[in-house]
């Protein structure tokens, strides 16, 4: 189960909050909400609470202090599509209040319209609209490249350490690469990518190589121990001696 996000009416309206820029992604907005929800819609296999008086979606009740709101899921994406408040001493419920706005929306819907709805909800218009999905195909290309420079960073380490190429596959293509230091004690970085990249993707890659000079590839036509395979693309580098030494410099080994 991927994280819940707001959908950005909620985001605004509901939770009262700007929308950020697209780098950073609306499911890391720091809610108790969001926060609760995530916790919550962690595991797929988890039973949760359905709002029955919302007869025309599956909604699932998320609570957390005084917030209140409403989840749901499309495949394995959930969305906080509702949220509210209680404040002290109210008597008032959010989920009575979502079930009213339902039945007045049921309500004005078939007013408008000569095919009637037979639920006695409407929530429909809570739920994601193309604004939300543009958003959260814009934010793609920032999960990617986060996903990118740790994968690299990770790779880098690896082959530090026993010199021999490391590769991780990606959807459509593998990365692999291989630092080695020449008896001038310069140290060489190959990248190889295998499969099918799109080509803006290619210039990200060797962006996100740590220690390496953006201008400084080189396209080669072997690896160090093979020959370069039909679906294969080679890049060279010197690799920062300062930068190497950083990232061998795992905190996560102490």
């Amino acid at each position: 189960m991927r994280p819940p996000r707001p959908t950005l009416r909620c985001l605004r309206e509901d939770l009262g909050r700007p929308l950020p820029p697209v780098t950073v992604p609306l499911d890391e907005i720091d809610h108790p909400i969001l926060a609760k929800a995530g916790k919550q819609f962690a595991d797929s296999d988890t039973k949760h609470e359905r709002i029955r008086d919302i007869d025309d979606q599956v909604l699932f009740k998320v609570k957390v202090q005084r917030w209140r709101g409403a989840v749901w899921i499309d495949a394995d994406l959930p969305w906080l599509v509702a949220a509210g408040r209680r404040e002290d001493g109210s008597g008032n419920d959010f989920y009575a209040a979502l079930e009213a706005e339902g039945r007045a929306a049921r309500a004005r819907y078939n007013v408008a319209h000569a095919d009637a709805l037979r639920t006695e909800t409407s929530t429909a218009h809570l739920l994601p609209a193309r604004e939300d999905h543009v958003r959260y195909q814009a934010e793609a290309a920032v999960r990617f490249a986060r996903r990118l420079r740790v994968t690299l960073l990770d790779l880098a380490r690896a082959s530090l350490r026993d010199g021999r190429e490391h590769a991780v596959e990606f959807d459509t293509f593998t990365i692999g690469l291989q630092v080695r230091a020449d008896d001038g004690h310069e140290t060489y970085l190959a990248v190889r990518i295998t499969g099918s990249v799109p080509p803006n993707v290619t210039p990200l890659i060797l962006r996100h190589v740590p220690g390496c000079d953006v201008e400084g590839w080189y396209p080669e036509y072997a690896l160090p121990e093979r020959e370069l395979l039909p679906a294969e693309q080679a890049w060279s580098n010197i690799m920062d001696p300062r930068a190497a030494a950083e990232v061998l410099d795992d905190p996560d080994d102490d």
